[in-house]
Formats: structure tokens, sequence, C-alpha cells
């Protein structure tokens, strides 16, 4: 994006930090975010990130909207998003067929609460929590597991972010079959993304208090 110009929008420019608070993610996110054209952004000749706060605001009020079609009726219904991850299981190299399964079956309790945590109102602050709260606890044994077998951190993270990738991947399929609204996919994309590092923050300090 070209350098603004005076006028431009009602908002203004923000930096990095203000700009990823406003979206309640983590600054890593929003860079990759901008990397892949996903939110409106410019680099100064210093080579700071500037993005525009009108559009940063609308992508809050689409992930407010109540009127979000929900995920299941867009064709990411957990049974199909569990299909995905039994595929990707299956290819898994680093795990026997125990294992495999195992990961199967944690992966459709957590494919449960996250389609049920993005379809859930914005607004219901406290059911959002209890969903998040499930998503956690299926992460917590993830990292125990992990532990326990003498994986290393490193190694560990590396098939945490692994494993959410069909999830994202499938996302974003979803925005090309059914032409959504960019607005709207951002949103998605915003509230999936935010709760997904929260849970890889809960899941490296699970595995730190049990290695």
């Amino acid at each position: 994006m070209s350098e603004p110009t005076a006028g431009l929008g009602t908002g203004g420019w923000l930096s990095l930090g203000p700009a990823s608070q406003l979206l309640g993610i983590d600054p890593d996110t929003l860079r990759r975010w901008a990397d892949e054209g996903r939110v409106p952004a410019w680099t100064t000749p210093g080579g700071h990130r500037r993005f525009d706060a009108e559009a940063l605001n609308r992508l809050v009020e689409a992930r407010r909207s109540r009127t979000r079609l929900p995920l299941t009726s867009l064709g990411a219904s957990p049974e199909r998003l569990t299909r995905v991850y039994r595929r990707h299981y299956a290819t898994d190299d680093q795990a026997d067929e125990a294992e495999r399964e195992a990961y199967r079956r944690a992966g459709r309790r957590l494919i449960t609460s996250l389609v049920a945590y993005l379809d859930a109102d914005p607004e219901d602050v406290r059911r959002r929590r209890r969903l998040e709260a499930k998503a956690g606890m299926v992460v917590d044994d993830q990292a125990r597991r992990l532990a326990e077998s003498g994986a290393t951190l490193a190694d560990s993270i590396t098939r945490f972010v692994g494993a959410r990738q069909p999830f994202v991947i499938e996302l974003a399929a979803i925005g090309r079959r059914r032409s959504l609204d960019p607005t709207h996919l951002a949103g998605l994309y915003a509230d999936a993304w935010a709760l997904l590092d929260r849970l890889l923050l809960r899941f490296i300090d699970t595995y730190q208090q049990n290695a």
C-alpha cells in the first residue's frame, strides 16, 4: 500500500502495538495478516508498519456482529473438520498408530469446542469462556502427554502449530467456496487466531509445568 495521504479515512493510522490491541490479537499474528494482505497496512521509510484504524474498527464490528453466519451453515461442521484432521494424522510419520488415534480423539474434542466458540455470540462472554476452557483442557492433555513422552519443547510446539493448520486452512477454504464478504471472513480469522494464540501460550505453560 502506498504512503497514506492527509485526510484518508476518519480513524487515522495505528502502529503495530495499538493496532493489535484494538483487534485483541498477538502482534505477530497481525504482522502475518499484513504480509498476507488480509488487513490494509503500509510501511514507513524506517520499516515500521502502520494500520488503517478505520478498517480495523470495521473488523472489530464484524466480530461483534450477531448476524454472522454460523460455521456449521457454511460447511465447517465438526464432522467435516474431523475428517480433515483424520487425513492429517494419517500421514503423521512422527506418531505410531496408538498415538495417532489419541490425537484423533483429542482433535475431535478440540474441533467441537473451536467451532462452538466461533459460532457463539461474541457478546456472550460467559459461554465463550466456558468453550475456551473446554478447548484448554484438551490442550493441557496434549501438552502433558508430550512432556511425559520426553519430547522437547521445540518439537512439541512444532506439533501443536502443525496440528492447528488444518483448521485454519479449512477456514480459508470456506471463504473461497462461499465467496464470503472479506470483512466477514477477516472477523472469523481474527477470532480463530486470537483463540489459537491463547491456546498455544497455555500449551507451552502446561508443558513446562510437566517437563
